[in-house]
């Protein structure tokens, strides 16, 4: 035991006196400093990180922002983490200086696991691997002729979503839609990964096995600390996190083998692009483990962002019914009187209030409210800081949604500001950043393109079947949670009334 301590005291003491004598030589130094933030200790950092989780400093970051301005460090240890929530310095480092941004850091110990090593095209670093990643994704699934190819499978899901919350309807009490909404978006996704209609035991042991592994992400993350350390400490977390990894891997592997064989002339599933991919890189194709690091990321970033914004914008056109029958009297238009079960995809084109509204739910809730971390890779100067190389950046997206400088009554839900805009906004932030939801430059979200036809098409077909109000008069509670998401604290709870379609 008293050597234990010697060695621990010696390291602590080394660390230190390491980092005073870096902050004393860098205070001699001439030139950009880091980013103003709150005091930090040598070795542990800002002692805010020890008190709250990464989920819960939003809130303190909006204080520290407005203490310091718009770029704010704070450390984790002896690493600085640099928070960015202007619209003009996130276009200048993601756009206008995006190779020096588009790395990722290097994970830690459970991360790493998660991740196979950061072979998913969100962890992934910057390089040849991440390319072929990003491009097998984009040119195989998330092009225009592929997506319309599962034009099937989503009125297949839209039918399952309508009888599942007529079921629930049917005893005229409120209906909870959230989870309607996230089953089924997981079964479309299931099913654009896997490529079959599985039964519904099946994707309900996918989905579990999914959620519960993401659920128990955050009280895993300290694990990554000292992984030497706390293997011994948190013996049982630790094995816990590796038999639900185990049986994900049990869950997902047999039906990525299931495809080798499978005819699938009608519909290629994203695992087939995998198992056919090859990494120039490396010289290889994907492991097993790798793959199912993949189809997972697929299924938690085409599930989770979609139907938490989905519940969003369901939640304003109950609260505010002048907007959800101005939408409707739009879509009626656009389908005429006549008898119309099912929306088709074509008409989503003509409804300019309908993509309005969706831009209004994604700005004013956008899903994540900070984005994926990037990593510098070289020293930066930005708006007069420095960002030495290595440093973890974090670009606030919340605060540029609802900056009262770039929008009008920021706080309000108002698609009208979409309608027949001057310039029409730019998702991608090529131009400028106004909003990004989904990320903007080399990072930018993928699948946007599919997040966006999926709420439109959704959106539009629940309008038109059903009749939103709320199980409390127009009281609606928009307050937030934040977890991997940006979801409703209270989750959204409904009277539904058929409209035009046959029950």
């Amino acid at each position: 035991m008293e050597t234990w301590f010697f060695i621990i005291s010696s390291l602590c003491l080394t660390a230190i006196l390491k980092a005073l004598f870096n902050l004393v030589s860098s205070s001699k130094e001439l030139g950009p400093k880091l980013p103003p933030g709150p005091a930090a200790f040598p070795l542990i950092g800002n002692t805010l990180w020890l008190r709250k989780s990464f989920f819960q400093l939003e809130p303190i970051l909006q204080t520290l922002h407005a203490q310091f301005g718009n770029m704010v460090t704070l450390h984790l240890g002896s690493q600085p983490a640099i928070f960015v929530s202007d619209h003009s310095l996130a276009h200048q480092a993601l756009v206008k200086q995006g190779t020096v941004f588009a790395d990722r850091p290097s994970l830690s110990s459970i991360s790493k696991i998660y991740t196979s090593n950061q072979h998913t095209i969100s962890s992934a670093s910057y390089g040849q691997t991440w390319r072929i990643l990003r491009k097998n994704i984009t040119s195989e699934i998330l092009n225009q002729s592929r997506i319309r190819s599962y034009s099937h499978a989503r009125k297949w899901i839209l039918n399952i979503l309508k009888d599942r919350l007529v079921e629930s309807a049917a005893g005229g009490g409120p209906v909870r839609v959230v989870d309607h909404f996230r089953y089924a978006m997981f079964c479309l996704l299931v099913l654009m990964c896997f490529g079959d209609k599985l039964d519904e035991n099946q994707i309900k042991e996918i989905e579990d096995v999914q959620r519960e592994l993401q659920s128990n992400m955050m009280s895993f993350n300290i694990l990554n600390i000292w992984p030497s350390v706390t293997k011994v400490l948190f013996y049982k977390r630790w094995k816990k996190f590796l038999r639900l990894q185990q049986r994900q891997l049990d869950v997902l592997i047999p039906l990525i083998r299931a495809r080798r064989t499978a005819k699938h002339e009608l519909i290629l599933a994203y695992v087939d692009t995998l198992l056919e991919l090859q990494l120039p890189e490396e010289k290889r194709g994907l492991t097993e483990t790798e793959m199912v690091s993949l189809c997972s990321e697929f299924l938690n970033a085409g599930t989770d962002t979609t139907y938490t914004v989905l519940q969003w914008i369901m939640a304003n056109l109950v609260k505010h019914p002048e907007i959800q029958e101005k939408l409707f009297t739009e879509i009626k238009g656009v389908v005429g009187e006549g008898y119309t079960e099912v929306i088709g995809e074509d008409d989503l084109q003509k409804m300019p209030y309908l993509k309005a509204v969706v831009l209004e739910a994604l700005r004013r809730h956008p899903p994540a409210h900070i984005l994926v971390p990037h990593r510098v890779t070289r020293d930066v100067v930005l708006n007069g800081y420095l960002l030495p190389q290595k440093s973890t950046v974090y670009f606030m997206v919340s605060p540029i949604g609802l900056d009262p400088k770039l929008w009008e009554d920021p706080m309000d839900f108002k698609p009208e500001r979409f309608v027949n805009s001057d310039e029409p906004v730019d998702l991608a932030g090529s131009k400028e950043i106004k909003m990004m939801p989904f990320g903007a430059g080399r990072r930018v979200c993928p699948g946007s393109g599919l997040a966006i036809l999926h709420l439109e098409y959704f959106v539009a077909n629940l309008v038109w079947s059903f009749g939103w109000k709320a199980a409390d008069g127009n009281n609606v509670d928009m307050s937030e949670k934040t977890m991997f998401t940006t979801a409703m604290k209270t989750p959204l709870q409904v009277h539904l009334s058929p409209r035009l379609m046959k029950m």
